[in-house]
This record gives C-alpha cells, sequence and structure tokens, in this order.
C-alpha cells in the first residue's frame, strides 16, 4: 500500500502536462485584483467606508444576496483596500472578518466576542469566563486606540438563528460603551428576507445603508471565469466549450459564481487525474457528477439520526416495492 501512495505521487512529480499554473486562483476564496461586474457594489460599499480614513463613523450595511453572487469577496476586498490605505498615514482603520457559521468561532456570544478579542491582539480563554467580562475586555480593547474598526459578520442569519437578534441590538450600540474607537457593522446574508423578520429596532440599526448584489447571468460568469482561467491555468489547455459550459449550468443555478468556479476547478483535477491533455466538455460533465453527488451526501451527514433512520426506511421501502 505504502509503495502505491509513493508511486502516485512520484507520477504526479513526473508528470510531463502541466494544468495549473495557481490552482488557488480557480477557488472562490481568492481575490482577484478586480472583480468583474461589481462596480456599482463595490463603489457604494467603498463610498460608505470612506469617511473611516478621516476618523468619522461609517453607517452600518446590510448586504443581501443569493449564495455566490460576490458578496463575501467583495466585501473582503473593499476592508483590504480601505485597511491598506489608512496604512498610508491617514486615520487608522482595522477590519475584522467572522464567518458566523463557524464552530468554535462564532457558535455563542462568549466565542464570537472572545475571537474580535483576539483579532484585535487580546488573547481571551474559549471558555471560564462570565461573558459580560469578554465583553468588558473586548470594548477595553477596542477603546485602546483612536481608531475605525468595521466589523464584517458573514452569514449573520445563522447568528440569529443560535441566539437571536436581542444579540444584534446589542451589537450595533457598541458605540455607546466607547470614549475613542469607533465601530461600524457590516451585516452579510444569503437570505433576502432575512432582515425583515428581524427587530424594528435592530433592522433600523444595522440596515442604515443596505445594498442588494443581484445574479450573475451567464455572459457574465464566462467573464469571471475567463479572468480566472488566465491566472490559474496554463495557456491553450482549455477547450473553448469549457467555460460557456460551466457559465451556462451555474446561471441555472441562480447565477452562482462559487458554483462556476467548482465546476471548472473540479473539471481541471479530473483532466490532472486522468493524464488528459486537454481539459474538455466531458470532464466539464464528470464534475457536474461528482459535484452533485457530494452535495447529497453532505447533506445527508448533516441530517439528525431520526430524519436519517426515516430516509433509511423510505429506500429499503422503495427497493422492496421495485423488487
Amino acid at each position: 500500500m505504502a509503495q502505491t501512495v509513493q508511486t502516485i505521487f512520484q507520477e504526479f512529480i513526473q508528470k510531463k502536462v502541466q494544468i495549473f499554473k495557481d490552482r488557488n486562483a480557480l477557488t472562490s476564496h481568492f481575490t482577484p485584483d478586480t472583480i468583474p461586474h461589481r462596480n456599482e457594489q463595490m463603489n457604494a460599499i467603498a463610498s460608505i467606508l470612506a469617511p473611516a480614513l478621516k476618523g468619522g463613523r461609517p453607517s452600518n450595511i446590510f448586504i443581501y444576496g443569493l449564495t455566490g453572487t460576490g458578496k463575501t469577496l467583495l466585501s473582503k476586498y473593499v476592508g483590504q483596500e480601505l485597511e491598506r490605505m489608512s496604512n498610508q498615514g491617514t486615520n487608522p482603520v482595522k477590519v475584522l472578518y467572522i464567518n458566523c457559521k463557524m464552530r468554535k468561532v462564532a457558535d455563542t456570544e462568549y466565542r464570537l466576542v472572545a475571537e474580535l478579542a483576539r483579532m484585535l491582539g487580546q488573547e481571551v480563554p474559549m471558555t471560564g469566563l462570565p461573558t459580560e467580562q469578554v465583553y468588558q475586555t473586548f470594548f477595553r480593547t477596542l477603546d485602546s486606540n483612536d481608531w475605525v474598526v468595521i466589523i464584517i459578520l458573514d452569514e449573520i442569519d445563522a447568528l440569529v438563528e443560535r441566539m437571536s437578534d436581542s444579540f444584534l441590538y446589542n451589537f450595533t450600540r457598541i458605540n455607546q460603551e466607547l470614549k475613542k474607537a469607533k465601530v461600524s457593522i457590516i451585516g452579510i446574508t444569503n437570505n433576502l428576507h432575512f432582515i425583515d423578520i428581524l427587530d424594528p429596532r435592530v433592522k433600523s440599526s444595522l440596515g442604515e445603508e443596505e445594498i442588494l448584489f443581484p445574479p450573475y447571468n451567464a455572459l457574465e460568469l464566462q467573464d469571471i471565469l475567463k479572468q480566472r482561467v488566465e491566472l490559474g491555468l496554463v495557456p491553450g489547455i482549455l477547450s473553448e466549450e469549457v467555460i460557456p459550459k460551466c457559465a451556462a449550468l451555474a446561471a441555472q443555478e441562480h447565477g452562482d459564481a462559487r458554483r462556476a468556479l467548482d465546476l471548472l476547478r473540479v473539471a481541471c483535477e479530473i483532466a490532472e487525474r486522468q493524464n488528459d491533455e486537454k481539459i474538455t466538455e466531458k470532464h466539464v460533465d464528470l464534475a457536474l457528477h461528482k459535484i452533485d453527488y457530494d452535495r447529497v451526501i453532505e447533506s445527508v451527514k448533516s441530517l439528525p439520526k431520526q430524519t436519517k433512520l426515516v430516509l433509511w426506511s423510505i429506500i429499503n421501502l422503495v427497493e422492496k416495492e421495485q423488487e
């Protein structure tokens, strides 16, 4: 077995056909220098956050749109540029990003506030302190500098599901506890109706500015894929039908750029494993099957035990009827 594994590794190292220049460029986590077809949203976010460079507190922003419409990518990109500009001698700005679906990071109010404190350089135990004490540590760390702190809460609806919106109500009023620092919040969600179910007080505080990210169409997805191909793949390795097909399939899934990138990347990985010299439509079909299969498997794995038993019983009944 060890020899087989070593052989696989050795063959990979010695491959003559190279497909990837930068594998990371075909992932949804990669941040390119330019983001196609999001100028309107980018300029809106940048304009709202710009006062931070002169020490002003920007309005809170609520960003919503379906999965794969560029919300996270663009928010992090603008945040990085804002920090970079502040390092050139303007008022200091710090941007903190939290994915609220991450376990052991944002699954309780305690852990979320502790993680934010750690991002500012203040170590806090993962457990063991009263939540109020963790808040006080966070506020004290925040107020140790005359700066503007932008907190990006991605998948913010997951927070409300676990903690209720009373947490958000308190969170949007952090500035009342501060003397030097100023805090603004960017909330991001895939749920287009999320803000409508919030307490009106939370809605008015969090949604000072609202920005909608519409789905990409097939042509826009093609532009996104072409940009990533140029960055991530060896020239000439892609058949001309691959990008249009990936874009068309992703456009059917509410214009999901993440799905388009996943299809392209997995198609390339399948071609690489098969030692093919060209990525073709065949590899996209195989990638589609693999991604959909993996999605079903992961969905079933996440089901409660009782639901799995019901599903197993249904499968058994169907199989018996077929016999």
